[in-house]
């Protein structure tokens, strides 16, 4: 009997799983109700599963099927749309279309207010330099913090965002821009106030990367709100987890800063919601994203 070479052993073991694998996933595209057109950057996510993906450019995902469960449901959330829930049963269920409606926001009076009577105000991170570690994600995936204001002032619309970019990594890689109302469980972020996509790129790492929202009309809440940063996927590529063809993702790091005594930064998980970071340094300052916005300050 001739003997098998441990490589091609390796490979036929192997070949059952990787059928298995075929078999046992979910994939398809999320487009626009109404319009038919791709909805890129969507969340996709399992319940009782706890795995997710994010949607590329195009609408396309791609995620594991059912392993803990025979049934669950598929959560679709995205920025301007409503949320969409579909029922899966476990077995390969391939090429879904998800229809996403778009969520109509009622606006707020606009409140005219003369130029002489209006200063500039920044909140946030007022470092010069950021401090030891990177700040990394998923695509997906989110880090928040909370531009508090501190000095209790009158507050109009957010002029300006402005993120550290760190020198490492891929630092001209896109990224979307949120900002969010401390009104979910314990004062996480939850309700969107930017309801547009604004996807950026920034032109080098190394330094502040400053994005304006003047345009979009955003009235800050007078106790502060909080801006993120979500790692998303660009081109062709797609994201997704615990699947065998998933892409290795890669992009640009935030730094930290330790101004502050207080804990301010939430970091977001497909599937697992927002979770507030706890870290400290030596001096017993807390680990923060070095975020910072600017906004209209009444005088």
């Amino acid at each position: 009997m001739k003997r098998i070479p441990f490589l091609a052993l390796w490979v036929l073991l192997l070949l059952p799983a990787l059928s298995w694998a075929q078999e046992n996933r979910i994939t398809g595209r999320v487009v626009d109700a109404k319009t038919k057109d791709p909805v890129p950057f969507a969340s996709i996510s399992l319940r009782e599963e706890g795995t997710g993906a994010l949607t590329n450019e195009y609408g396309y995902f791609q995620l594991a099927g059912l392993e803990k469960t025979s049934q669950d449901s598929l959560i679709v959330m995205t920025l301007g749309y409503d949320r969409s829930a579909i029922f899966i049963k476990r077995g390969s269920t391939e090429d879904l279309i998800v229809e996403l409606n778009k969520r109509f926001i009622e606006l707020g009076d606009v409140k005219v207010v003369s130029k002489d009577k209006i200063k500039a105000l920044e909140l946030g991170s007022d470092a010069k330099n950021p401090g030891e570690g990177m700040i990394q994600g998923l695509p997906g995936s989110q880090y928040a913090f909370f531009v508090k204001n501190e000095k209790q002032k009158k507050l109009g619309n957010v002029r300006t965002v402005s993120f550290y970019i760190g020198e490492n990594g891929f630092p001209r890689e896109p990224f979307r821009v949120r900002i969010y109302k401390a009104d979910g469980n314990y004062n996480a972020p939850n309700t969107d106030l930017l309801t547009e996509n604004v996807v950026v790129s920034a032109s080098r790492g190394g330094e502040w990367y400053t994005i304006d929202l003047s345009t979009y009309n955003i009235k800050a809440p007078e106790e502060g709100f909080f801006v993120a940063m979500e790692w998303i996927v660009g081109g062709d590529k797609f994201y997704t987890t615990n699947f065998m063809d998933n892409y290795t993702p890669y992009g640009q790091i935030m730094r930290p800063t330790f101004e502050f005594k207080e804990s301010r930064t939430w970091s977001y998980t497909i599937g697992k919601g927002w979770n507030l970071l706890t870290l400290a340094n030596s001096a017993g300052r807390r680990y923060n994203a070095m975020i910072k916005a600017e906004v209209d300050m009444y005088k």
